[in-house]
């Protein structure tokens, strides 16, 4: 079968491997779609860990099940469906010792066909197309948690989504509209920001302005939650336009580390600085069925043939579409 691995440091390929074996508990599921993760390109620069050659990339994707191990209900014969990329995550509040997601070091879903364990399984909303079903796992769970475990994001909230046109970012702007909060965004592209106005935002500001945060501030009162991807010096900028008692909550640090952190507006106000990343099983299922309740359809950046993969990679490197890009096999 064609499958998507990386063959050297800085390298991947499709090439041809067996196709997987099912054990007890185990199904096989014939990929229709899958979605490209900016975890996928970091593997590829070398900069994840625990990084082993030859292994299939991919944390997203749905398709139709084909196979089934022993132990493993006939009913999930000919299912469409969407897999959960946790793998080991326990059943704590955050994640176990052993947790890893699908796609390094386990085989992943830019393949024709992948094994998982039938608990890794739900039913693909009816709304959603194989594609826009493929885009949800990874960024979808990952927003879910930050928006409503962490974030206790309500009705009536004014909400900032730094980053616009992140796959999490996305998401977490769509959950935060479904439940009734006001939400704005931060982007430093004109197109996005505009973008995320004519999909319902409240406002949009380009954190690149100096000062950008005092116009907020002074129109919008402040923010009672702020979902971040960054991290880096613009942490503080957000310290100073929260109201009491705002959570900040950030589930990336691509800017690396704030050189300071105002720690004086931090405790006065009794603001909340949170990390987050990924969700649990129970949090899997539950971004599902809010999906699926709230109608929700991701943003796709574009489709494209599974033969063009290695290109698309490339795309996601650049940062310049906002939403996922998809690949079919």
């Amino acid at each position: 079968m064609k499958a998507l691995t990386l063959t050297a440091p800085g390298k991947v390929e499709i090439v041809s491997i067996d196709k997987p074996k099912i054990d007890k508990g185990q199904v096989l599921v014939k990929i229709k779609s899958a979605a490209l993760n900016k975890r996928d390109q970091f593997i590829r620069e070398g900069k994840y860990p625990n990084i082993q050659l030859n292994c299939v990339l991919g944390s997203d994707g749905a398709g139709v099940v084909e196979g089934l191990g022993d132990g493993v209900s006939k009913s999930w014969k000919g299912k469409s469906v969407v897999i959960n990329p946790n793998q080991h995550w326990g059943n704590g509040e955050v994640q176990s010792r052993d947790y890893s997601i699908l796609g390094m070091p386990t085989h992943g879903t830019f393949a024709e066909y992948v094994v998982v364990n039938v608990d890794r399984l739900v039913v693909k909303p009816e709304h959603l197309t194989y594609e826009e079903a493929a885009a949800m796992p990874l960024g979808g769970v990952t927003a879910y948690r930050a928006c409503f475990h962490h974030g206790n994001i309500k009705k009536g909230e004014n909400v900032l989504i730094s980053g616009f046109g992140g796959g999490v970012a996305q998401f977490a702007f769509q959950f935060a509209k479904a439940v009734g909060a006001n939400v704005y965004v931060t982007s430093s592209d004109q197109s996005k920001m505009d973008q995320a106005v004519q999909l319902g935002a409240s406002a949009a500001y380009n954190y690149k302005e100096k000062d950008w945060f005092k116009k907020v501030w002074q129109t919008k009162g402040g923010f009672d939650v702020v979902i971040d991807s960054a991290g880096g010096d613009q942490i503080n900028d957000f310290i100073k336009i929260m109201k009491p008692g705002g959570r900040i909550v950030f589930y990336g640090a691509t800017n690396g580390l704030p050189t300071t952190l105002d720690l004086y507006r931090m405790f006065w106000n009794q603001i909340k600085l949170q990390g987050s990343t990924m969700g649990s099983d129970k949090e899997f299922e539950q971004m599902i069925k809010f999906v699926e309740k709230h109608k929700i359809k991701p943003i796709i950046a574009g489709v494209k043939p599974f033969e063009k993969i290695v290109s698309a990679f490339d795309e996601l490197a650049s940062n310049k579409k906002t939403g996922k890009i998809i690949v079919n096999l």
